[in-house]
């Protein structure tokens, strides 16, 4: 059966490979809160927050692409995500052998969800979670009841994603992650953004990354510049405009373009930092004046630009500075984006989603500004495409440069890397030791053998660390995977 872009008459039973991924699972959520019977598969055990995600919907994933999760129960339509390869057994036979309709998760999303909205595209290398979940609680806390997807949990919400309220008269909201990755593996040339029909969107930031399937940063901005030419003429753009490499994307837009940054149009400033609490008040200018004033948990010099940059939007649709701040005073946060997981003797455990060098720096330099003066750990797994590449070799060692004390794990699975491409951890400790700091690798490397476990690994690392922490330690946690679940061991050794 050929890939399908509308859904198949008499869709009951919606299957998704891919499951335990962030949008994937908050696709699942909208599809069950539509009535829909939804299962799932995925490579490996899916960890907290995902798990928990998939539980409070009613899925427990199955292990492993196999055939057998297709031909035991027969669903009516599946949708691939693009974490699946064509030579998984699963993918081989639905693609090769079965006649059950695919079709890509974008695809999906532009085609049900997002045909009667205005849709707002949060886009961009870094910010793109923390963004997309305060907008769609900015747009609740002025009565939007906007739908949203967002590759994360916030904490506002007991859902990932839902569907619009669509008025009687006129189009409701919705709010997206706009991830510039590819959409699936039987369409590699189309970024998932562009089947997001964005009415606005938000460019946080450029920078090379997802090496595993682009070459180097002009490649990267090709991506870009086709969400700006989706742009429709009554929209609106919202870029850093201070940033030369988001400039660069906006090539003849038909839209209106407001810039955002240092110096720029729509500009930001820190008032105050509130360590008591780990908050901040920041006000945000448009052309120089003070158009409002706003308390905000999300702390640091990146969250502020995120959030002038959602101002910017929210004023472009009419909504008033006092629903601003009071969206912003009661924003929870986001699990996994210097989230706090617990304080067990007065050691505070982070857990945060960076994994790229840019994300590293910024999360630990408003760890810095939030916390004050406490000592800071960064616990850091190289676990993405691009983390377990020598591709941000030299970065790397620069972005822990607020971090009091760095252990870098052994890097996830690297056999499909050639050797002269993979990230060197020891390097990294020595080079981290030249700029002055206390840097560690703890944690047994992954090898060729059946008792290597990621679990067994972070038990070591968790002893290590809970064996040399002090009272009022911070510890940050960061890695774009379940790290063996050694935040749960973490808290249970401190404890």
């Amino acid at each position: 059966m050929p890939e399908v872009r509308e859904f198949p008459p008499n869709t009951k039973h919606i299957h998704i490979m891919g499951v335990g991924g962030t949008a994937m699972a908050a696709l699942a959520g909208l599809l069950v809160a539509k009535g829909y019977r939804v299962t799932g598969s995925d490579g490996n055990i899916v960890y907290p927050p995902m798990s928990d995600v998939l539980a409070n919907i009613g899925i427990e994933p199955m292990v492993g692409y196999n055939k057998e999760n297709l031909t035991k129960e027969r669903p009516d339509l599946v949708i691939v995500g693009n974490v699946v390869r064509p030579v998984y057994e699963e993918a081989v036979y639905l693609v090769e052998e079965s006649d059950i309709p695919y079709m890509s998760f974008p695809a999906l999303l532009g085609a049900e969800f997002l045909n009667q909205t205005h849709n707002i595209v949060v886009a961009g290398t870094h910010g793109k979670t923390s963004t997309t979940s305060i907008g769609a609680w900015l747009l609740e806390a002025a009565q939007q009841q906007p739908g949203f997807l967002i590759g994360g949990a916030a904490l506002n919400f007991d859902t990932t994603a839902r569907a619009a309220h669509i008025p009687s008269e006129g189009k409701g909201y919705f709010i997206i992650e706009g991830d510039e990755y590819n959409t699936s593996f039987f369409d590699r040339q189309s970024p998932k953004f562009v089947h997001y029909r964005p009415h606005a969107a938000i460019i946080t930031s450029v920078e090379f990354d997802h090496a595993d399937i682009y070459r180097d940063l002009e490649h990267c901005q090709e991506a870009f510049k086709k969400l700006v030419a989706k742009m429709p003429a009554d929209g609106c753009l919202v870029v850093r405009g201070d940033h030369q490499d988001v400039l660069d994307c906006v090539v003849n837009p038909l839209c209106e373009v407001r810039r955002y940054g240092k110096g720029q149009e729509w500009d930001g400033r820190i008032d105050e930092l509130h360590t008591d609490r780990g908050s901040m008040t920041f006000s945000v200018l448009h052309k120089g004046k003070v158009i409002g004033t706003f308390e905000s948990i999300m702390v640091g010099e990146h969250n502020l630009y995120n959030q002038v940059a959602l101002v910017a939007v929210m004023h472009f649709y009419g909504i008033s500075i006092e629903a601003l701040q009071q969206g912003f005073l009661t924003f929870k946060g986001i699990k996994r984006r210097q989230q706090v997981l617990g304080q067990p003797n007065s050691v505070m455990v982070i857990d945060d989603f960076a994994h790229h060098p840019t994300a590293i720096n910024l999360t630990l330099e408003g760890l810095k500004m939030r916390f004050g003066d406490r000592r800071l750990w960064a616990i850091f797994e190289p676990r993405s495409a691009t983390s377990r590449r020598n591709t941000f070799q030299s970065q790397f060692a620069e972005s822990f440069d607020h971090a009091d004390l760095v252990v870098i794990a052994p890097a996830f699975n690297q056999e499909g890397i050639p050797k002269d491409e993979r990230l060197d951890v020891q390097q990294l400790i020595s080079d981290l030791r030249a700029r002055g700091k206390e840097a560690f690798c703890w944690g047994e490397a992954p090898h060729a053998g059946l008792e290597w476990n990621a679990s067994a690994s972070a038990s070591v690392i968790a002893q290590s660390i809970a064996n040399n922490t002090q009272p009022e330690d911070i510890v940050a946690v960061l890695s774009n995977g379940g790290f063996g679940g050694i935040h749960t061991k973490l808290l249970q050794l401190l404890s």
